[in-house]
């Protein structure tokens, strides 16, 4: 019954965003219950067929920073209007939301959501807890860093809790600094089971990402 709660709240948030101003042109939201029809997961790894790249110009979102999609996970544009009284809903602290990668054509309810920051000075640990001090329900956050220069890469792993989930559960985000600013990848889920599910494209992504 929680889950089905849950699913409610998203699929209600999207769409306000969506006529907020937070748009995208994929046409949909965290809606798909379990028993819908949504695709069978691919029975390969996103690892094990050719990704394609997102990021650079032309690609369906224009980031300063490039990284590798899993397989039939759709890239969207995410326009926030400031004007808009729902604008909050694409702002996270000094982030502002830029893109959503939908899982569902993947076989998952969820989101990759690509939050674009702003200074070139802002460092990507800096970015990340500033993300997490925006979000009232994080917690018990554990800072991982990797690579070096251009390609370094920090991730944090913390856990949300609210009376709408069944639970604490796990999300995750990566944060990488640009001349344009930090840019943060960040997956949450429907629910323990989903954020597990979908990890597999979020650590390819973090893998990949590189300037673009």
């Amino acid at each position: 019954m929680m889950r089905g709660a849950v699913r409610a709240v998203v699929s209600a948030v999207v769409v306000t965003a969506a006529l907020a101003g937070c748009s995208s042109s994929s046409g949909g939201g965290d809606t798909a219950g379990k028993g819908d029809e949504v695709p069978s997961k691919a029975a390969e790894s996103p690892a094990a067929a050719k990704a394609a790249t997102l990021g650079g110009p032309g690609s369906a979102c224009e980031l300063p920073v490039t990284f590798e999609l899993a397989p039939d996970w759709e890239p969207q544009p995410v326009d926030v209007d400031p004007a808009s009284e729902f604008a909050a809903l694409g702002q996270r602290g000094s982030t502002t939301l830029v893109c959503e990668i939908d899982a569902k054509p993947a076989g998952n309810i969820g989101f990759l959501h690509v939050w674009q920051g702003k200074g070139s000075g802002t460092t990507p640990r800096a970015a990340l807890e500033d993300f997490l001090a925006a979000d009232g329900s994080a917690s018990e956050p554990s800072y991982a860093a990797t690579g070096a220069g251009s390609a370094a890469v920090v991730e944090v792993t913390y856990t949300v809790t609210s009376v709408l989930l069944d639970g604490p559960q796990t999300a995750r985000a990566f944060a990488v600094a640009t001349p344009e600013g930090p840019v943060l990848v960040h997956l949450g889920g429907l629910d323990s089971q989903e954020h597990e599910e979908m990890l597999p494209a979020y650590e390819l992504a973090k893998r990949t990402v590189k300037p673009a």
